[in-house]
């Protein structure tokens, strides 16, 4: 069927070969650790949030053993001028600024790396001394609710002799011209809290804190109670970690899973319009965009339940609905500044298709009718939009899409109707729910099989030799997100499409290309493949490339989240991309469809391999259930357990689809 699957093995296989051994390896914890070998020196970056704090630590271990940590620091309700999509406040506490330490009087010499760790927060260990007779632990975190976030510093006396310890009092305060920010000038500061000598007994402990804060210059200077801090952050991890839980027979995927939901949800701001989602990344914060809210991560928090999650993806529809005209001039791509501007740079990038998809989906997994009420006008009009977008060959014109730009998308694009399929479908199920018209509903159907009728006759082509899709008019060259009709549930290019995927001409060490011979890669188009290639029910050629892609990007050198793009931000951990990894395992590996308030499709795609999986603790159609697939003989068993009803039971053929009601309240 698939006549590229023994290259594709074979370009595996080259790439698998290719690389060094993980860096990191799994820590009996749930998290991730690197136990640091002499001469190991080695950089890397990671992003952590707060509801009032972004912080991105540059940390490693230098050519001589010892750690290092930078500070890069976001305040996204501090805003500059002028109050554009960048205007977060912003300041970097380079390592050299880090404060000194000293044992029994001496500056420290010989200290030497031993391990770090990452499960929420960034833990460093480290020895001092030729007996290592000293241990230094940094454990490096954002406030939960405030403009801040702390590096804390353990020194533990490992010797037989009582020895002092020291840390540098240490504050760097910077005061930015009031005519620089909206609210007047901002104070910036990092400092040592409670620092001096102490004396430690053969055995004994003590904790230094460092401090990184941002306020009002106006404003007091705030008070820190770290320990509290600290356990705010772990409890707010570990509640991210309780709430849909994947088991699987693979602990490398269950992990990666479990730090995907962290950065998706920890990445949501206090902000002027609410609970605002942001990518991050040090530039995109306290502002939403149709594609990385609306499509990318609003339809995933229903599943997860996190009460923020859900507020922000509702506040973000309601944002872009304030922008509905009867003109049916497009919404903006981009609410900014907290909801009080808009961005719109791109022109339409297919937004309104982006947002009715996002809307649709999120509404029917929220369960809730009167959220799905207030939701169904913006649907509407989005849906009336791209109908008066309708070309002559009965696809969806648009300016761009979601690169804006960066590469040729025509006048109409692939992305564009497909997304405009799924919402039409997911907007009919949603309005029968409503008790919508029938006339409507069939008509919203009847668009959906012209459009998907439209995308076979426009885009599909022969492209390098595959039997897939073209990107747009005049595209000869493959492009990566040929991989969005699959995602969408449109198999009729399928096994050409899957081909073209995964061959050399588009996969490289880092996922898809975004265009054949080009070095440029951007990981949502990786994440979408995945989950439409298991949607296809190539299961087992999916799973080998999704195992190679979450060891690389858990355990590799760039480590523990799914990236944006390189070159350009240089992998940044954007928030959304998360999103869209955690959707391969809940629409991809487990195949569930909403479509009602309380019900859903499953097309399960259990590996051969494996007697069975689980999703524990699923949030979503206003229910709490556990959906577990196990293999019995030639059939697959699926099973959803909820508190308030008796187990729901089907026994499926493989690659069969089972529709599961769920009992309402």
């Amino acid at each position: 069927m698939f006549r590229h699957l023994a290259l594709s093995s074979f370009l595996l296989g080259s790439l698998v070969s290719g690389q060094t051994a993980p860096r990191w390896s799994l820590a009996p914890d749930g998290g991730i650790a690197w136990n640091v070998k002499p001469g190991e020196a080695h950089q890397d970056q990671i992003e952590m949030s707060g509801r009032q704090v972004s912080v991105i630590v540059t940390y490693g271990v230098r050519n001589d053993g010892t750690p290092y940590a930078g500070h890069q620091l976001v305040f996204p309700s501090l805003r500059t001028v002028p109050n554009d999509t960048h205007a977060s406040l912003s300041y970097t506490f380079a390592a050299e600024a880090a404060p000194r330490y000293f044992v029994n009087g001496r500056p420290v010499r010989g200290e030497v790396t031993t391990r770090m760790h990452h499960l929420g927060m960034l833990t460093m260990e480290s020895a001092i001394g030729r007996q290592q007779d000293v241990t230094v632990t940094r454990r490096i975190f954002p406030s939960t609710r405030r403009p801040a976030a702390f590096n804390t510093y353990t020194f533990a006396n490992k010797s037989t002799k009582p020895l002092t310890v020291e840390l540098e009092e240490t504050r760097q305060v910077v005061t930015t011209a009031a005519g620089r920010g909206v609210d007047g000038a901002f104070l910036i500061s990092a400092q040592t809290l409670d620092a001096g000598m102490r004396t430690l007994q053969p055995g004994g402990s003590t904790t230094f804190s460092v401090v990184f804060t941002a306020g009002r210059a106006a404003e007091p200077e705030p008070q820190f109670d770290v320990p509290a801090e600290e356990r705010d952050r772990q409890a707010l991890v570990a509640g991210f970690l309780s709430k849909l839980q994947l088991e699987t027979p693979d602990p490398v995927l269950n992990t990666a899973f479990a730090f995907a939901k962290i950065r998706t949800t920890e990445s949501i701001y206090d902000t002027v319009g609410g609970l605002m989602h942001g990518p991050g990344g040090g530039a995109y914060y306290a502002a939403i965009w149709a594609n990385d809210q609306a499509e990318y991560a609003n339809p995933f928090f229903p599943f997860l339940g996190d009460a923020a999650g859900n507020e922000s993806a509702l506040n973000a529809y309601r944002h872009f609905a304030r922008y509905m005209n009867p003109e049916y001039k497009p919404i903006p791509s981009s609410i900014i500044a907290g909801g009080l501007s808009f961005w719109n740079g791109a022109g339409d990038r297919g937004d309104m298709a982006m947002i009715a998809y996002g809307a649709a989906r999120f509404a029917l997994a929220n369960g809730d009718e009167k959220t799905a009420r207030e939701l169904w006008p913006l649907i509407e009009w989005c849906l009336e939009y791209c109908k008066r977008k309708v070309t002559p060959a009965g696809v969806v014109a648009s300016d761009s899409d979601e690169l804006e730009g960066r590469f040729p998308a025509g006048k109409a694009n692939l992305s564009t109707s497909s997304l405009y399929y799924d919402a039409l479908l997911s907007a009919s199920m949603l309005g029968r729910q409503l008790g919508q018209p029938a006339g409507k509903l069939v008509e919203y159907a009847d668009r959906a099989k012209a459009v998907r009728a439209a995308i076979e006759g426009y885009f599909g082509a022969e492209v390098s030799g595959f039997h897939t899709y073209r990107y747009y008019d005049s595209n000869t060259v493959l492009r990566s997100w040929i991989c969005i009709p699959l995602a969408m549930g449109i198999m009729d290019r399928a096994p050409g499409t899957i081909d073209a995927l995964f061959s050399p001409t588009l996969w490289t060490v880092n996922g898809l290309a975004t265009q054949a011979g080009d070095k440029t890669f951007w990981d949502r188009s990786t994440l979408y493949a995945l989950r439409g290639v298991l949607a296809a029910g190539a299961t087992e050629k999916a799973m080998e490339f999704l195992s190679y892609y979450s060891r690389l990007r858990l355990l590799g050198n760039h480590v523990p989240y799914p990236v944006e793009a390189w070159p350009e931000g240089n992998q940044r951990h954007l928030a959304a991309e998360s999103a869209l990894y955690c959707r391969i395992f809940t629409e991809g590996l487990f195949g569930i469809r909403p479509t009602g308030l309380h019900s859903f499709s499953v097309t399960p795609r259990l590996p051969k391999d494996w007697p069975g999986m689980k999703l524990k603790g699923v949030q979503a159609f206003g229910r709490s259930f556990d959906l577990a697939v196990t293999r019995e003989g030639a059939q697959l068993k699926v099973v959803a357990t909820t508190p308030s009803q008796a187990p729901i039971e089907r026994m499926l053929r493989d690659g069969a689809t089972t529709e599961i009601q769920l009992a309402v309240n």
